[in-house]
């Protein structure tokens, strides 16, 4: 794939995707973004930290894609080669972690169970999906390389120093 198409894949992929789990569907459980009178105040300041920083991680993770892996986050336009630069040295989901991380900032920010109780049933989804088809599917597709960065790299938790293998 050319870098000009992984670059537009994955901007539309970001939109489809990440905009609807992390944007569409938690601005619909908070009333359109609007603020509870019982909002906490000091969660405000911390789940905007939280979103913002991990809007940035989201972005970071889908460059990689494109420019590193010359493919999108899409299954269908998958990347020609595994992507482990950049923040995947520390997490191998840094998406799923970056999107779960955008909505959690959104329920401290609204004061929000609804948004909270949505993003376990995300996270559960994610975790799943991961398990059952992205893990099988990486190592079809990449063999020894990825069990080698799958054994040195944790799935969620990101590890402090990043990894150095490749």
């Amino acid at each position: 794939m050319r870098t000009f198409s992984a670059i537009a894949g994955s901007a539309l992929f970001l939109v489809a995707a990440p905009g609807i789990v992390a944007g569409l569907l938690p601005w619909l459980l908070t009333d359109h973004y609007r603020k509870p009178l019982s909002a906490v105040p000091g969660f405000v300041p911390a789940g905007s930290v939280l979103a913002v920083g991990a809007a940035a991680i989201l972005l970071h993770a889908f460059a990689r894609f494109a420019l590193e892996g010359l493919g999108t986050p899409a299954p269908v336009a998958p990347t020609e080669k595994l992507v482990v630069g950049g923040i995947y040295r520390h997490v191998r989901n840094p998406m799923y972690v970056a999107v779960l991380a955008i909505i959690l900032g959104q329920a401290l920010i609204f004061s929000s169970w609804p948004v909270l109780f949505y993003g376990l049933v995300a996270a559960a989804a994610m975790i799943s999906f991961v398990k059952v088809y992205e893990e099988p599917t990486l190592a079809s597709r990449y063999g020894a390389e990825y069990e080698t960065y799958r054994r040195a790299v944790p799935g969620w938790l990101p590890r402090i120093t990043p990894w150095r293998g490749q």
